[in-house]
């Protein structure tokens, strides 16, 4: 029995390389430690909503997901809040704002 594939999978196909995704998470919890990303975090402000958050609750969210290809450095990650991380899911930047243009939303 197959899968229907999701509409994310339809225009693109990443393959998934399971020691990559470790890789770059470990480099994520490395990534967690150094001073830049505390630097980071210590603004309390989310990437996605702009509010403004006790550091402790905001979360390394990597803008294209690691699942999709994405990479654990300083240009993939971004503090986010855990409301806009759960909505994200795996989408990566384009996903997000076809999917807002679908919805009437403005970016």
């Amino acid at each position: 029995m197959s899968r229907k594939a999701p509409d994310s999978e339809k225009w693109i196909r990443i393959e998934k390389n399971p020691r990559q995704i470790a890789r770059e998470k470990q480099k994520a919890r490395e990534l967690k430690h150094s001073s830049w990303w505390k630097n980071e975090i210590r603004k309390g402000i989310c990437h996605y909503c702009g509010r403004k958050f006790d550091p402790k609750h905001l979360t390394m969210d990597h803008i294209v997901p690691l699942s999709r290809g994405g990479f654990s450095n300083r240009n993939n990650v971004v503090p986010c809040c855990k409301e806009c991380n759960n909505r994200k899911k795996h989408l990566t930047p384009a996903e997000i704002a076809l999917q807002k243009l679908k919805n009437g939303q403005k970016s």
